[in-house]
């Protein structure tokens, strides 16, 4: 898991090696289990595995009492919506479950965790982060929503105090507060790599005009300059996806590959939508995101052979055995988030002696290994992930390039 920066390390280079291997095992926790498991996720509850609950709108149910797992040395808060009404706190609950597990799985961890509970409000949030502070925490785990994310940052950052925090909205990471979620960046960066490795050199899109659409079509435009492709079409849609979809339609026939990027009904919508408008998705290479991971899209003719990108699913498959067995029940998409942030800390508190937790050794160039692949922190607090490219399928995603072994520069 964990991979010091050498240059700013007191560990001789012997150190160093084991402690790298040493700190992979224990983040990884116990031995994965079979990859030809059965176990699936239910996607009932979330529009997308990836994209986690919506900030719950109803009133929170009775706050639940602060408690602690866990008895080390090392205090570590873990502010979560645990009273939230809907799906929040189903899921918030099951992250929980999930931070335990990774101290159960972690052979004898010297944290202890301060779990608050924000009832899904930014004010239960800095309460939370303000209690977990008074009582010596020297990180902080959650928030879960992004306007949460502030009113913890501003009772840690005067007392430089790193948050690691399960927003997917990269707008709120910051220098100290990193976002350990599934970023849209990281799935369009992959995506058009791999499809430039295999020939594609003309891209068009067809995104969403929302938050989400704003940051892929950004990702999107810089990934393919990078690689030195071009975009030949782009358009945006919102309540009407005709006449975008007309747009692209126009233009496909200059086009290797084609971006469509939202969640699973909306992916097939637009699909349909430009198959209508005389399209022959058949000719062209189809590009996702993470959001693609959805019944409806495997369920759907038109986008069959699709790619997309997201993290290798052996991962989750074998977290998923463990938790059922320990729980009785199927984990949150969401849920290996606090497994390996809990995972994480506890690694760090054993290897990185009083600098367990600052910026050099949370920002390692060689990241972390999860449970969901390799990962680390950038600087701005955004994080980078080491993804699978996967194909859609009728019976779900196919793997047809593996997650990467380690970080280029």
């Amino acid at each position: 898991m964990l991979g010091p920066q050498k240059p700013k390390s007191e560990f001789t280079d012997s150190q160093l090696s084991a402690t790298r291997r040493t700190a992979l095992g224990l983040l990884l926790g116990a031995p994965l289990l079979s990859a030809c498991s059965s176990v699936q996720q239910s996607l009932s509850q979330f529009s997308s595995p990836f994209s986690g609950p919506e900030q719950p709108t109803a009133p929170a149910g009775p706050a639940q009492q602060p408690t602690s797992i866990g008895n080390g040395q090392v205090k570590v808060g873990l502010i979560l919506p645990l009273s939230a009404s809907g799906n929040a706190g189903v899921a918030a609950q099951s992250m929980k479950n999930a931070a335990e597990m990774a101290l159960a799985e972690f052979q004898n961890p010297n944290i202890q965790l301060l779990v608050k509970d924000d009832g899904g409000s930014p004010q239960g949030a800095g309460a939370g982060a303000q209690q977990a502070v008074s009582e010596g925490a020297e990180i902080i785990l959650g928030p879960l929503f992004a306007l949460s994310v502030p009113s913890v940052a501003q009772v840690t950052r005067a007392r430089g105090i790193s948050v690691i925090a399960f927003s997917t909205d990269s707008s709120i990471a910051s220098r100290g507060v990193y976002l350990l979620s599934f970023l849209p960046e990281s799935d369009v960066s992959r995506i058009v790599e791999y499809s430039a490795s295999i020939g594609k050199k003309s891209f068009a899109a067809l995104l969403p005009d929302n938050a989400y659409g704003n940051v892929v079509e950004a990702a999107f435009k810089t990934a393919v300059s990078r690689r030195g492709g071009r975009v030949v079409a782009f358009e945006k849609y919102g309540a009407d996806r005709a006449t975008p979809a007309r747009n692209v339609a126009q233009q496909l026939g200059q086009a290797d590959a084609l971006l469509i990027a939202d969640d699973g009904d909306s992916v097939v919508a637009t699909a349909d939508a430009l198959t209508a408008a005389g399209a022959n998705l058949r000719n062209i290479q189809l590009l996702g995101t993470g959001l693609w991971d959805n019944p409806r899209v495997f369920s759907s003719p038109s986008l069959q052979g699709g790619l997309y990108a997201a993290p290798d699913p052996a991962g989750f498959r074998a977290f998923s055995g463990r938790y059922r067995t320990r729980y009785g029940g199927e984990p949150v998409r969401t849920a290996t988030l606090a497994y390996d942030a809990v995972a994480l800390v506890a690694a760090l508190a054993r290897t990185q002696a009083a600098q367990h937790f600052s910026a050099d050794v949370l920002q390692s160039p060689s990241g972390f290994a999860g449970i969901d692949g390799l990962f680390r922190f950038r600087p701005d607090g955004t994080n980078e992930r080491g993804l699978a490219v996967m194909r859609v399928a009728n019976r779900g995603g196919v793997p047809v390039a593996g997650s990467p072994k380690s970080f280029g520069a």
